[in-house]
């Protein structure tokens, strides 16, 4: 079975299992996924596939940075969150009284808290007639007082090596016993997911074990979720202790060892955390075979949206010039630094200089994924192979066990007190509610989800919930759209998103599908409707040169649609559904090349216009200056420290990403043409 997946996978063909296991309680259908645990059959089956909304990016008590952030909700809690029931979260002072509900629950999630240190917060947090539960480090992490929490954090990234200095085991360790510690928050972790996961044939929630590998050194980012298939998992969380820092090929080799070999039943993918803080290093150069080889087997989908940013493509609007790009929607949500230090603001001041902006010269390419997938197709003509196939998913990477919290309303931040009520507006203004992860599945099981996202038919949101379909192929019908069974045909007569085209001298065109329908919202957060669909083309030209596109395919740019300046909400009419099939005019067979599809939202509120209007200040106002003031006094009166609210007053203008008004998206997973002469 292993080598069966193993030469499947390495074939690059999007293609699911075919043949299933029959186990206990399993009827006669005919799946298109491998099972690989014993569960209740799922009552409701779409063998057309259903859009399931999840989150595979939260973080608990149990990692560090959200314990160190006054955060007490674990595992258990976070799964709650993303069922619908209310959790309390941290106020600006530390206490938990501040209730949290998601307005629509999630399909899916997995909990990835950081694998550093899990051994040493159990023991920091858990048993207090210990010895090292009073380690002063301990006590530190334990306080209430923000500055003794940072200096707590500091201590704890350079003993993580993200500082200057290699990975450091914590003296804790020789207080307690820092892996048993380990091996039990370990097992914790596995009782929440098993304990959330719904087997029953409702099948209304899906859990995945996982956590986070946190390399980053001199706090450039280069961490991965690492998520199992089912059950059957590593003995420990592999981590940059076992590994080294900047060495990301050795976790894929301890896992191919530990799990993908060690044991029939294990079966897991990484998903790299969206890499605009990566300072260029997410994405190098593969320096061998096995190299690419590798990465094409672990890392099917790319996070390309969360809290900290989005990492599409970078456009700096002042200037009119993108980062290998011509691409004026690439102000989305980009943050100005390349780094982690981007967190580093207290009382509304950086307190390090690696927070400033960089310059879009110094800006890394492969910080942005439309950059990497150009460069895939370069080393594909050099090498044979492109290693940069990877489809995209979205995440918040929420440090407050609020799993798929991304409603720009009522959004009550990711990182426990350090952006509780008034802070997220002060130290956290350039952060975002992040984005969903969204896997077209038969099922809601753990192995239709994975295996949705092995084969790449996922798409990343902004944190809206549009229904998105991608196909291509050279004889898609017109009618796609129209008919009752088009999706039956565009599977029949073409491939979805996360897919291969492979083509010849005599292929003669290339057609999509292409569909959205909007978010339908709450009672609580309508939907906004679509503006319009755009296919992005890359492609690489007989020279050796790559190249983009961005193509309005269906919609309308200029359908009028604004934001009411004094009341925030949404003015004018969009669509509700969007769909057409189109055919790339300038399609050469010769040339290599990717799509996607990237859908636009009609522009709606950020949420920190949503915060600061709350707060009785208006971006918009020629008044906002003074009513920035008097929020301010009033916070202050509630223990502010600094300057809060005057952020909520920086003209756009003079800004190179940020806007008030933004447009919510969706990309999906790309299609590769790839001529095969």
């Amino acid at each position: 079975m292993r080598h069966l997946i193993q030469s499947v996978y390495f074939s690059l063909l999007s293609i699911p299992f075919l043949g299933a296991l029959v186990l206990a309680g399993e009827t006669q259908q005919n799946i298109d996924f491998e099972r690989t645990e014993i569960r209740d059959t799922c009552a409701q089956y779409d063998p057309q596939k259903r859009p399931m909304y999840g989150d595979l990016h939260v973080h608990t008590s149990y990692s560090f940075d959200s314990y160190l952030s006054s955060q007490r909700n674990d595992p258990s809690d976070a799964y709650r969150y993303a069922k619908g029931e209310t959790i309390y979260l941290p106020n600006a002072d530390g206490v938990s009284d501040i209730p949290a509900k998601i307005t629509r629950p999630l399909d899916f999630a997995s909990i990835t808290d950081h694998a550093e240190f899990l051994g040493e917060i159990n023991l920091c947090s858990s048993d207090a007639s210990s010895v090292a539960y009073w380690w002063p480090h301990c006590v530190m992490m334990r306080s209430d007082n923000i500055w003794i929490q940072l200096l707590a954090a500091n201590w704890m990234t350079r003993l993580g090596g993200q500082l200057e200095a290699e990975p450091q085991r914590s003296f804790v360790c020789n207080l307690g016993d820092c892996d048993v510690a380990h091996i039990g928050a370990w097992q914790s972790i596995q009782d929440a997911a098993e304990a959330h996961y719904d087997r029953s044939s409702e099948c209304q929630f899906t859990s995945f074990v996982g956590y986070e590998y946190t390399d980053a050194k001199s706090q450039k980012n280069m961490h991965r979720n690492v998520i199992f298939r089912n059950e059957h998992v590593t003995e420990r969380a592999i981590s940059i202790y076992d590994t080294g820092t900047g060495n990301f090929p050795k976790l894929w080799e301890m896992l191919r060892s530990e799990c993908i070999e060690g044991d029939d039943n294990c079966d897991v993918l990484i998903i790299p955390h969206n890499p605009n803080l990566s300072g260029g290093l997410m994405f190098r150069d593969p320096q061998n075979q096995k190299e690419i080889d590798e990465r094409l087997f672990f890392e099917p989908v790319v996070e390309l949206i969360q809290h900290k940013g989005a990492s599409e493509c970078r456009f700096n609007k002042l200037r009119g010039v993108g980062l290998y790009t011509e691409d004026e929607l690439c102000d989305f949500e980009q943050i100005d630094a390349d780094n982690l230090n981007m967190l580093g603001s207290v009382h509304g001041k950086r307190r390090t200089e690696r927070a400033n902006i960089v310059p879009l010269e110094d800006f890394a390419r492969r910080n942005m994924v439309r950059n990497v997938l150009k460069d895939g197709l370069e080393i594909q003509r050099e090498k044979g192979t492109n290693p940069f196939k990877m489809g995209f998913i979205g995440s918040t990477d929420t440090h407050s066990a609020t799993a798929g919290a991304t409603e720009e309303g009522g959004y009550v931040g990711h990182l426990g007190k350090r952006d509780a009520e008034y802070r997220n507006v002060q130290d956290h203004f350039f952060s975002n509610p992040g984005g969903l992860a969204v896997v077209w599945a038969e099922e809601n099981s753990r192995d239709a989800i994975f295996n949705g996202i092995r084969r790449k038919e996922t798409y990343a949101t902004s944190g809206a919930r549009p229904m998105v379909r991608f196909f291509a192929g050279e004889n898609l019908d017109d009618d796609l759209c129209t008919s009752a069974d088009g999706i039956k045909r565009a599977y029949e007569q073409g491939v979805a998103m996360g897919s291969n085209v492979f083509g010849v001298a005599q292929t003669k065109r290339m057609r999509f599908m292409v569909s959205a329908q909007k978010d339908a919202g709450t009672a609580q957060y309508r939907g906004t409707d679509l503006q319009r669909l755009q296919v992005i083309k890359g492609w690489i030209d007989s020279d050796g040169l790559t190249h983009e596109r961005v193509i309005d395919v269906v919609g309308d740019a200029n359908n009028g649609a604004t934001v009411d300046p004094y009341t925030c909400q949404p003015m004018g009419a969009g669509s509700a559904q969007l769909c057409t099939v189109w055919e790339d005019p300038t399609f050469d067979p010769q040339q290599d090349a990717f799509y996607y599809v990237r859908v636009l939202e009609n522009p709606s509120s950020r949420w920190s216009t949503l915060h600061c209007q709350a707060a009785g200040v208006n971006p918009v106002s020629p008044k906002c200056t003074s009513q920035a003031e008097e929020a301010n006094r009033v916070a202050e009166e509630k223990g502010a420290v600094g300057d809060v609210y005057n952020n909520c007053c920086i003209d756009e203008k003079n800004m190179p990403f940020y806007s008030p008004v933004i447009q919510e998206r969706a990309w999906t997973s790309p299609i590769w043409y790839q001529y095969e002469g």
